[in-house]
């Protein structure tokens, strides 16, 4: 167990449990009977739900305090690391950063039944729903996204999402697509601004924001950092970062996955503001006779979309990060590229089956697999 593992069960769990583990004294062994007690105790803080944080404090190049935190949320891992003068301040922060995550949870997710989400879903059809100002905001950005795609990104694709399952490897039938297609139009969403309100016109549609749910917390976190002063930070919701470095004095270097190396990094691109997301076809996927069944579907088949492995997008947000590399995605490379270099402050790299590497113009130099692609 890493040290910085060790510290946060221990006062997560409690020296009664991991007594002799949480001792100054290397030489101490816990007995089996601890060991046992302890991983059953971590595995009832996963069931009911506690979380257990990682935590790392080191020395930062200018002497301040550099703080890293992560924590399960959400069926992925949240970082956040802070360069602060204040470790006391930057810890209180960084709490209250994923305060915010969570809260804004409860107004995005599509699996709580309590949600603004789930109330539209169940009166699509039959009438409007008044939800908050901020479900309004960030749906009306989803809007913008899937009109500035033509589709390719569309927050109605959950209307034929609930088919596949890429935990249980169930692949729908071409009946049951065919099925479903027709009710996978973000066009048959309605925004009331006047009045709050959000209607979806057929009854069969649902929404699914999870293509930009991410980003969306994470500028949230963001926010909530830069309220309380702090402009040296990386939030990370699973590979969708916010980044500052106001005055840490050089950019954050960000690694890109290689979609087809697992826990290796294509590259890294140096970004001292902003946002970077990626969508890839190696994160939720199975194989079945020799094809790739992957979570990123094509609204426009039902399928999983096919022209691209990866897609990374730089933005001023990381909603609008997140949502356009889904898009760009769907698209592919011709088309996704084109569109990226028509938008302000957006900067795409895009991977094909067969690999091959390409970027706007605009994209910072990065050194992938022995060669530089700009």
């Amino acid at each position: 167990m890493s040290p910085r593992l060790r510290y946060s069960l221990c006062a997560a769990v409690g020296r009664e449990v991991l007594d002799t583990d949480c001792r100054a004294d290397p030489r101490r062994r816990p007995s089996v009977r601890r060991i046992v007690t302890w991983v059953w105790t971590v595995l009832l803080l996963v069931v009911v739900g506690c979380s257990v944080d990682l935590d790392e404090v080191r020395t930062a190049d200018d002497g301040r305090v550099q703080l890293s935190v992560e924590r399960p949320l959400m069926g992925t891992i949240f970082r956040i690391d802070v360069i602060v003068a204040d470790k006391v301040a930057g810890r209180q922060a960084v709490d209250a950063a994923f305060v915010e995550i969570e809260r804004a949870e409860e107004i995005l997710s599509n699996w709580s039944e309590t949600s603004q989400i789930s109330e539209i879903n169940r009166a699509a059809g039959v009438q409007p729903v008044v939800v908050s100002d901020e479900l309004i905001a960030v749906l009306d950005r989803a809007l913008d996204i899937s009109r500035l795609t033509a589709g390719a990104f569309d927050i109605t694709f959950a209307s034929c999402g609930g088919l596949w399952s890429i935990r249980e490897r169930r692949i729908p039938t071409e009946e049951e697509i065919a099925a479903c297609l027709p009710h996978v139009d973000y066009r048959r969403v309605a925004l009331d601004f006047q009045q709050s309100a959000v209607f979806v016109a057929d009854r069969r549609t649902r929404l699914g924001i999870a293509g930009l749910a991410k980003g969306y917390r994470v500028d949230r976190a963001a926010r909530v950092l830069e309220a309380r002063g702090i402009m040296d930070y990386v939030v990370d919701g699973g590979g969708d970062m916010r980044v500052s470095s106001a005055t840490k004095g050089g950019p954050w270097n960000i690694k890109v996955a290689h979609p087809r190396r697992p826990g290796e990094a294509l590259g890294t691109v140096g970004l001292a503001s902003g946002a970077i997301a990626t969508s890839g076809d190696y994160e939720w996927f199975f194989e079945a006779d020799g094809v790739r069944y992957h979570h990123i579907l094509d609204p426009a088949t039902g399928r999983p979309a096919q022209k691209c492995v990866s897609a990374t997008v730089i933005a001023e947000s990381a909603v609008d990060a997140d949502a356009l590399a889904t898009g760009l995605f769907v698209m592919g490379p011709s088309e996704g590229l084109a569109l990226a270099e028509r938008l302000p402050g957006v900067e795409a790299l895009l991977i094909a089956p067969d690999l091959s590497v390409r970027t706007t113009s605009g994209f910072p130099v990065v050194v992938i697999l022995g060669t530089t692609a700009s």
